[in-house]
């Protein structure tokens, strides 16, 4: 796939150009120093050659066919250069001039007939505003940035062509290997899900990184990445999370950046591995392109000196990883090898004065201990360290069974160790915390290639009543779906409602509270009211006649005060229900990824923590458990400080009958039930209060 662009045979640049300042001439440079072992086509109207090479006045004067076409001329010549290559062959076009719709609405347009003009012809159309491609594995550079890095395993695609530039020369400057680095631009055609198909099938790419604003096509980027990530790291930086940073994002490429909830919920679908910041992004590309997967998640720390050792250990228990000791066996052999000063439980401090066969000694042991799934080894250059040496010797001692990282810290004294260590396929962090980020990267990637299948389950459900809600709302042109009919809903998906009806005046709530049986709730009906409580709009633990029709009496009376405006269609009387933990579950369909389910604890956990976790819609029960396990107060789910545990599988089963409706109506946009009350083990759990809101055609 996509071989016309990464290893193309003939090379034509319009627009090449004599001048060193121009992005043609660049271009030139470029594909000619790294030994291009193809034809290239340089256009110009008046050089006969340019740095050896013969030009041509126009593709038409050249006698054979192109692959790849480079246009670098101004933006009002882009399209008769864009014929003009298709006429001559090409079958991939990149546009690296910029001035499209990242500029304006008469930009968007000459976008779009650039792409209208390709797809007519078969041909692929990357960019416009892109920098270009590399693949160091056919001595093509086809871009105008200034540096090479040598070959290496990992390939970059990029959304920014500033951000690749920089990235090249970074990684020139680390030595780091890199194999295809894509800048894509604005993605008019090819975009971020074409690159990663073609990269998982690329035999010479180990993984994937990349720096994305947006993502193009939702539903087949979950697919395609998920596929990906099954045979190797895809590694992503998705930048524009703040509402400055989405609008910068917007304006840089003229892509929406999307809600960043979403994209976490996408890439934990998909198995993407999402980085914080640049270093980030290449700290767990490096790990993931030279070391093996960790098994689990326990990890075991040598090191030289206590502080560090203790630097790293926090950041271990901080990121969720295993600080368990060696094996008995491991500490006699320890014993045996190290002065009785060293501590040899974990971390495994070999002191100051370790030399590198002390290292060796404790790392040989450690690596051979079942107790251990990775080992981070921590250096400062004191006087007996010899960085250098011990850089070379943890290679050779190192028996590639488990990720081994390391943290030589320090600077000059190092430095030669940290590119030896490059050198020999070991990742070296400038401190602890940073090794551990990249460790932890790995044992959640790890963790999702040995994920069970996917099994979503189907609960039966009563259509016909979900079809007849749906569609009174869409005859009346109502988009709001209230409580009553919102239950009615969820009643068909076999949600335990309490029983209950509509009053309209107080007469009716006294004859429902009589039917169904005291104590009952009174709620406020209103399509224009949201927040019920906030107008006294609800009254709960009513006992009697008496009582009831006070409570409406009043209620009416303070709801139409508060809310001159609001349609009150009448209260709610309903039963009261069993105590129980309060906890929400709801549902936002998110425009690029579908339905996102979530799921918290009511109260401040909600208002003032925000301690909620989503997950895109359809879910397993594996992953409706891992949405519970995702909130911080999921210890008070269980049973904390005595409390007795609540039955978690409700929760769970809820979540993914709330998923199923998402995926069978999608014409429901938002549904909230709030409060979802739910007992211990054994007790009915029920929904005591909803809300939905539907999609209503020309609204």
């Amino acid at each position: 796939m996509l071989e016309s662009l990464l290893y193309p045979q003939t090379v034509a640049v319009i627009g090449a150009s004599r001048n060193p300042e121009k992005v043609g001439y660049a271009f030139m440079h470029n594909l000619t120093r790294i030994g291009f072992p193809g034809t290239i086509v340089p256009v110009n109207l008046e050089a006969p050659e340019i740095l050896g090479v013969k030009c041509y006045k126009s593709l038409d004067e050249f006698p054979d066919k192109i692959d790849l076409s480079v246009i670098v001329v101004g933006a009002k010549y882009v399209k008769d250069a864009v014929q003009n290559s298709i006429k001559a062959g090409a079958k991939t076009i990149i546009v690296v001039t910029a001035g499209f719709k990242e500029v304006s609405a008469q930009g968007a347009e000459a976008e779009r007939e650039l792409v209208e003009i390709c797809a007519a012809a078969g041909v692929r159309l990357m960019g416009p505003n892109c920098l270009g491609v590399l693949n160091t594995h056919h001595h093509l550079n086809a871009t105008f940035a200034p540096s090479v890095p040598p070959s290496g395993s990992i390939s970059v695609i990029s959304q920014s062509g500033a951000l690749c530039v920089a990235i090249l020369d970074w990684a020139a400057s680390q030595k780091l290997g890199l194999g295809k680095v894509i800048s894509f631009g604005n993605k008019a055609d090819l975009n971020e899900v074409d690159f990663i198909q073609a990269l998982a099938a690329d035999a010479e790419t180990k993984v994937i990184a990349g720096y994305l604003e947006s993502i193009k096509e939702g539903d087949k980027f979950l697919r395609v990445a998920g596929q990906a990530a099954s045979v190797k790291p895809v590694v992503i930086l998705k930048v524009g999370i703040t509402q400055a940073g989405a609008r910068a994002a917007s304006s840089h490429t003229g892509s929406l950046a999307g809600a960043d909830i979403a994209y976490g919920a996408a890439f934990k679908r998909s198995g993407v591995i999402r980085a914080e910041n640049f270093e980030a992004l290449f700290d767990y590309a490096l790990a993931f392109a030279t070391q093996p997967l960790p098994a689990g998640e326990r990890v075991a720390i040598i090191t030289n000196a206590g502080g560090p050792g203790i630097m790293a250990a926090d950041a271990a228990e901080g990121a969720g990883l295993k600080m368990i000791s060696p094996s008995e066996g491991s500490k006699a052999r320890l014993r045996a090898v190290l002065p009785p000063t060293a501590a040899f439980g974990n971390p495994v401090d070999v002191i100051g004065d370790a030399e590198p066969d002390r290292y060796i000694k404790a790392l040989e042991i450690i690596q051979q201990d079942e107790n251990v799934d990775a080992i981070v080894v921590v250096a400062t250059p004191q006087n007996m360290t010899r960085p250098l040496e011990l850089a070379e010797k943890l290679a050779q001692a190192h028996d590639r069974r488990k990720p081994l990282l390391t943290a030589f810290m320090g600077g000059e004294e190092v430095a030669a160790a940290k590119a030896k260590l490059m050198e020999l396929g070991i990742p070296n962090y400038p401190a602890p915390d940073r090794a551990i980020g990249a460790l932890r990267a790995m044992c959640d990637y790890a963790a999702w290639r040995r994920r069970p299948p996917r099994i979503v389950s189907r609960y039966p459900v009563n259509r016909r009543r979900v079809n007849r809600v749906i569609q009174w709302h869409v005859r009346s042109n109502t988009q709001r779906v209230g409580e009553v009919e919102a239950k009615e809903i969820l009643r068909a998906y076999d949600f335990t409602i309490l029983p209950g009806g509509l009053a309209t005046d107080a007469d009716s709530a006294i004859e429902i509270a009589d039917r169904i049986g005291y104590p009952v709730v009174l709620k406020i009906s209103s399509p224009d009211i949201i927040h019920k409580s906030d107008v006294g709009g609800v009254r709960v633990n009513l006992a009697n006649s008496d009582q009831v029709r006070d409570a409406f009496d009043l209620m009416m009376l303070r709801v139409r005060s508060r809310t001159p405006n609001a349609f009150i269609r009448g209260a709610y009387v309903e039963k009261m229900g069993a105590r129980g933990r309060e906890v929400i579950l709801g549902m936002t369909r998110d425009p690029q990824f579908g339905p996102l389910l979530m799921f918290g604890l009511g109260g401040i956990f909600v208002e003032v923590m925000k301690d909620v976790t989503f997950y895109l819609a359809p879910i397993t029960q594996e992953e409706a458990m891992q949405m519970l396990k995702g909130t911080r107060s999921y210890a008070l789910l269980k049973g904390a400080r005595g409390q007795a545990p609540v039955d978690l599988n409700a929760i769970a089963s809820a979540l993914q009958r709330i998923s199923q409706l998402a995926t069978d109506y999608p014409e429901v946009m938002e549904l909230d039930i709030n409060p979802f009350i739910v007992g211990e083990v054994g007790a009915e759990a029920y929904a005591a209060d909803a809300r939905m809101t539907l999609a209503i055609p020309g609204k």
